[in-house]
């Protein structure tokens, strides 16, 4: 067996220092492993991707940087065993090191021996991950169409019961005597009218947003505070907001109703004893959907949940769609439709122990102009 000493020092030499230099230009990661899968070399585009220098991967186990991906471990098991280029799209990646965000890459593995079994392999990693997030920014705007038209038939189907409850209880009312009994058809007549202006403000047509010129931390403020009065005192709330963050022309109402919709959810995952993290960073040249904004203001809420169950990830946003037993599936549906209404949207990435949905809106001239 090569020791790692010397395979090190083959690495070493004039001639791969001159190719270090082009593979560090190239866009793509390129990592080099022995048959171990041990990390050999990583150019400054693979670091980049999983979170971590050369120095601290060079000689550990690549289960050891990004988890265990079986799609991966198959591709590269096969390059090893047949000798053969063999390539798996869209990679699901789990990085250790670094911000811990998970990162999607289309692998090529190629034999650097031509040996059977192979002894080394270059794995060229290109980062999918802004393409996915487009496709799938994509599908949810196209899905907010049928789920726009779900609500319309929602508060349809809710207002119509309403109307007949309000109407029962006023002709109950007549037939009362008695100023007591009396009570409970105006709290039943109250109730009906509330559910009622719920239903229109909340699941009917949308009204365009009333915007304002606003600070998004004051924003984030008066729901840390709600959010904070409403969890127990066992689940630690944070916040870690960027300053450089600048104000936006949004709707107060909508926006408040929208983050408190997601930092709920957020408490009821944790139960009673969690973390949630509230978190605001500006972001540069961000696309949302096909649409590519200069400035983009994220909202996010992570919490150290069980995370979103996989059966219903793909219709997440779709009203009456939930992973509790006592949840309506109307809080993200309305959170989407009103971020949506100012040129936004929410997504969300979810594993166990780490649940992040992020409010993205667009920050016109970065002034909220």
């Amino acid at each position: 067996m090569i020791g790692m000493a010397t395979v090190h020092s083959r690495f070493r030499t004039p001639e791969f220092a001159a190719a270090r230099e082009i593979l560090d230009a190239l866009n793509t990661g390129v990592l080099v492993l022995d048959h171990e899968l041990r990390v050999l070399e990583a150019n400054s585009a693979a670091q980049n991707l999983l979170g971590v220098s050369v120095n601290q991967a060079r000689g550990r186990h690549l289960s050891e940087l990004i988890g265990a991906p079986p799609e991966l471990w198959n591709v590269l098991q096969r390059a090893l065993d047949n000798a053969e280029a063999c390539a798996q799209r869209e990679v699901v990646l789990h990085p250790f090191i670094g911000d811990g965000g998970e990162r999607v890459a289309d692998v090529s593995v190629t034999p650097f021996d031509e040996v059977r079994p192979a002894r080394r392999l270059v794995v060229e990693m290109s980062d999918a991950t802004q393409r996915q997030r487009i496709s799938r920014e994509t599908a949810l705007l196209v899905q907010l169409g049928g789920s726009r038209l779900m609500i319309r038939q929602l508060a349809h189907e809710i207002k119509n019961p309403l109307g007949g409850l309000r109407g029962a209880a006023q002709l109950l009312e007549r037939q009362l005597k008695g100023e007591a009994m009396r009570e409970y058809t105006e709290v039943i007549i109250g109730e009906a009218d509330r559910l009622a202006a719920l239903v229109d403000s909340m699941l009917g047509p949308g009204r365009p947003p009333r915007r304002e010129p606003l600070n998004v931390h004051e924003l984030c403020e008066h729901v840390y505070h709600l959010l904070r009065s409403e969890g127990p005192a066992s689940v630690l709330i944070e916040r870690d907001y960027d300053p450089s963050l600048p104000g936006a022309a949004l709707d107060r109402h909508q926006i408040i109703q929208a983050m408190l919709n997601l930092g709920r959810n957020a408490l009821q995952a944790v139960g009673t004893r969690g973390h949630i993290v509230l978190r605001t960073r500006a972001l540069t040249n961000q696309n949302i959907g096909s649409a590519r904004h200069r400035l983009v203001a994220s909202i996010q809420f992570e919490d150290d949940g069980p995370g979103v169950p996989a059966e219903i990830r793909d219709t997440l946003f779709y009203p009456l769609v939930t992973g509790r037993q006592d949840g309506t599936g109307l809080g993200l549906a309305v959170a989407q439709d009103l971020v949506t209404r100012h040129g936004g949207l929410i997504e969300f990435e979810s594993q166990p122990g780490r649940t992040q949905f992020m409010i993205l809106l667009p920050i016109e001239n970065g002034d909220g102009g």
